[in-house]
């Protein structure tokens, strides 16, 4: 007999609210397991035959028609203080905490390292599949090590964060080993004095007249929220998965030809070259606030796509493809999608 209650496994589950796009899909069935025994019931219960997604709050995603199998949204949910020393604090969080109230948490407490990653859609969980960063920070360098579940076996382990093979947006969990684990929780390493990241242009602006060693995380995380709520459209008033292609890096080479025809490309040094914006290159090919049906590039922030109402993941696609080939020919730079498209 199952030891879960008929409520945790959902068949034919609406996703329209399971996704910031709002595009209309429907789930075979969804489950949204608490607790690790219940996740490890669900995949034992599994036929290994059935296809398997796991999402969180669908913020990085474009769900592309029905989702056939089982569907999973981790629900764990939790935040406490593991440990500290004189220096730091570690924290864990369960997958299924909503991202920004986590960040508000340690920020209350006046923990540093989480505050340039506020108003970042999605759950914890999420997070490390794909890396996120904002404003000169990514997760990978704060995080100490994440909790899974093998799917095949139901066994739980940990990776420390240099076994996560974390790049720009992308890990082990997004790539070599995409549906091999469901993320059931993380562990953070915070610093317990001030040692904010603030050499990002909106910050570095806002706190120039300040030396280092005043500029705390509230203060951080507020002009945070400021800077993405004067460009990026709430999902819950305007449909959207944030930012929709990742910053293209290309060469140097290339960036110095483009930049003699372009004198006002905005680029970024990175080890391997150089980082544009994706926004700039999309708004100066002419999408910023234009629409393809109801679907477009937001007025604001040409890298966001947005979903006006009634838009179809066809839609979507549609538009991005158009965006893609329009930055291409005008500056010979291909654009990657940065939100999932499943199944």
């Amino acid at each position: 007999m199952s030891l879960l209650q008929p409520s945790l496994v959902e068949t034919d589950a609406d996703l329209s609210e399971l996704n910031t796009l709002r595009l209309p899909a429907r789930a075979r069935r969804l489950a949204r397991p608490v607790t690790l025994d219940a996740l490890e019931q669900v995949l034992a219960e599994r036929d290994p035959a059935e296809s398997l997604q796991v999402i969180g709050e669908g913020s990085n995603l474009v769900i592309h028609g029905d989702l056939p199998g089982l569907t999973l949204c981790p629900a764990m949910d939790g935040m406490a203080l593991v440990k500290e020393d004189a220096e730091f604090v570690w924290v864990a969080a369960g997958a299924g905490v909503h991202w920004d109230d986590l960040v508000a948490w340690t920020v209350e407490q006046g923990w540093q390292g989480l505050e340039n990653l506020s108003l970042i859609p999605g759950t914890a969980g999420a997070a490390p599949f794909q890396n996120i960063g904002a404003y000169g920070v990514e997760l990978s360098q704060v995080l100490e090590q994440v909790t899974v579940m093998e799917v095949a076996s139901g066994r739980v382990t940990h990776f420390a964060a240099e076994e996560c093979e974390f790049a720009y947006r992308d890990s082990r969990f997004k790539s070599r080993d995409r549906g091999r684990y469901v993320i059931t929780g993380i562990e953070l390493r915070l610093n317990k004095l001030p040692a904010c990241n603030v050499s990002y242009g909106p910050l570095k602006d806002h706190f120039a007249h300040l030396p280092v060693e005043d500029v705390l995380p509230a203060a951080v995380r507020e002009r945070v929220i400021a800077v993405r709520q004067s460009k990026l459209p709430d999902p819950a008033v305007l449909a959207n998965a944030g930012s929709f292609f990742k910053n293209p890096v290309v060469s140097v080479d290339k960036a110095g030809q483009l930049k003699k025809s372009f004198p006002g490309l905005v680029g970024y040094e990175q080890p391997e070259g150089i980082k544009l914006a994706a926004g700039w290159l999309i708004e100066q090919a002419g999408w910023k606030g234009r629409r393809l049906g109801p679907v477009g590039m937001h007025s604001e922030q040409a890298l966001v796509l947005v979903n006006h109402g009634g838009g179809t993941s066809e839609d979507v696609l549609a538009l991005a493809s158009a965006v893609r080939r329009d930055v291409w020919e005008r500056f010979g730079v291909s654009l990657e999608q940065e939100p999932i498209l499943l199944p």
